[in-house]
């Protein structure tokens, strides 16, 4: 995907996909990158991984589809190279995707991901499922509690790809102290964040 816009894009930043398997991601990814992807060994392994680029806004993104795992406590090598790709890209944006007919399952990864201090964003993926079982997914609530970035996708139409492509830049670091306050009900104090890219619900502005 790439938005057509003029100018070189610029250096670029890593984008870890990460969540459970099943849920959608390799649709995603390739919604995102087109047929622009590399399939790899990761290094000193026999698991597959897959690489590919977005250009979004001028910025280059290399995507990177991590195989699917359901925690950062590793029980198989697919799920020991997840937890490699974290430690080996400290500095990648990571993009977290949950099934939205089971985001409670989801969501158990993505504060275990949020605890490292990464940027996050995330995509409630699969949303056409969740509609056909008639299941609710309070994007606007999600985002508040987490105080990241939250977009519901459908990757098998490109429903809202676009609009997760567009947020990348507004990833945000979650603070896992203030998460805890508002799963509590309260509402913790308000910090500006420096770098921030503009409202990406971190509840910062």
């Amino acid at each position: 995907m790439t938005d057509g816009r003029e100018g070189s894009p610029d250096a670029g930043t890593v984008v870890l996909m990460l969540g459970n398997p099943n849920v959608g991601k390799s649709a995603l990814f390739n919604r995102m990158t087109g047929a622009n992807a590399i399939v790899s060994n990761y290094p000193g392994t026999t698991v597959d991984f897959t690489s590919g680029t977005l250009i979004e806004g001028g910025h280059t993104y290399t995507i990177i589809d991590v195989p699917g795992t359901y925690s950062l406590e590793p029980r198989d090598a697919a799920e020991e190279v997840a937890v490699k790709m974290l430690r080996d890209y400290p500095d990648a944006t990571v993009m977290i995707v949950l099934d939205a007919t089971k985001t409670d399952r989801g969501l158990y990864i993505a504060l275990e991901v949020m605890e490292r201090g990464m940027p996050c964003i995330v995509a409630v993926n699969m949303m056409d499922a969740a509609h056909e079982k008639k299941i609710t997914v309070d994007i606007p609530g999600l985002q508040r509690i987490l105080g990241v970035p939250v977009v519901s996708t459908t990757a098998t139409s490109g429903e809202g790809v676009r609009d997760l492509a567009e947020m990348l830049r507004k990833a945000q670091v979650a603070d896992i102290g203030a998460i805890a306050e508002r799963l509590r009900g309260g509402e913790p104090e308000r910090d500006p964040i420096r770098g921030c890219g503009g409202c990406g619900g971190c509840g910062g502005c």
